[in-house]
């Protein structure tokens, strides 16, 4: 049921190990809590999300953004490029992708609102083609969770709640943990759940190790549970202040005089 396709290898290059995803952050983990770390997750996918949403790109371009921002800093510390900047970055380089049609540096810089200029977007988007390794088409749950939902007869029902815990999930790690399909299926679970739509038999019936099912379901409780506590206008400021940002480049001071502040957004190291 859940076919090959969603575990092709050209994904699973893109499957991290939960350890040596905690192994490369430990970096960052020496100046945030893991919750703190949690809070600047949601963030910058909230910051992805309004760009997105401003631009008025389909919510596919936004969650491939938000999956370049996750697989960047998955092996690369925060300080490496300010997030600031990577986040419309990934933005620029998923509308192109997704052949939404390329977003032009003009409304990009522009609803990005100073934060940066075309020639740092661009200069930004090498490094993130270079750790990309140019795997660029990024699988999403939204095809996987449509046939599921058809499949078992129940769209109206389930579809709009089971689309919106996906949006949700790109809040966690899970994309960078767990195949689409099954993480389609953990939500599609989510929301049976909570439509009281008794789906045991169907879940039983499917070729698909549950306890990893569990797993997603078990991360995606937590992420509500956690959000509803988290004041993010309130708390970021604080979050973001202790975020290990980028050195200057050596010529930094020269660089400065003529180009603002913009060496700040990477790290030599």
């Amino acid at each position: 049921m859940a076919g090959n396709f969603w575990q092709s290898s050209h994904y699973l290059q893109w499957v991290l190990d939960k350890q040596d995803l905690m192994k490369e952050r430990q970096k960052d983990l020496k100046f945030l809590t893991e919750e703190e770390y949690w809070k600047l997750q949601i963030f910058f996918a909230n910051v992805i999300q309004a760009l997105g949403e401003h631009l008025k790109l389909r919510q596919q371009v936004i969650a491939t953004a938000t999956v370049y921002f996750k697989r960047f800093y998955a092996r690369y510390s925060l300080k490496s490029i300010d997030p600031v900047l990577m986040a419309p970055t990934c933005v620029f380089l998923a509308s192109k992708v997704e052949e939404f049609g390329v977003v032009s540096n003009t409304r990009l810089i522009s609803a990005a609102t100073s934060v940066c200029n075309t020639t740092v977007i661009l200069e930004c988007e090498f490094y993130l083609l270079e750790l990309m390794d140019c795997c660029l088409i990024v699988y999403h749950p939204y095809r996987p969770l449509l046939q599921y939902v058809q499949d078992m007869g129940q769209e109206d029902m389930l579809l709009p709640l089971a689309w919106r815990i996906v949006n949700d999930t790109y809040r966690t790690d899970l994309c960078l943990l767990y195949p689409p399909f099954m993480i389609a299926l953990a939500c599609l679970h989510v929301a049976c759940v909570v439509q009281q739509k008794d789906a045991r038999q169907w879940f039983a019936e499917l070729s698909v190790d549950m306890d990893k099912i569990l797993e997603i379901i078990r991360v995606i409780l937590k992420l509500y549970d956690q959000w509803k506590n988290f004041d993010d206008r309130k708390e970021i400021a604080a979050v973001l202040n202790k975020m290990p940002k980028p050195k200057p480049p050596p010529n930094s001071e020269s660089d400065q005089s003529s180009n603002g502040n913009q060496s700040n957004s990477y790290s030599q190291s």
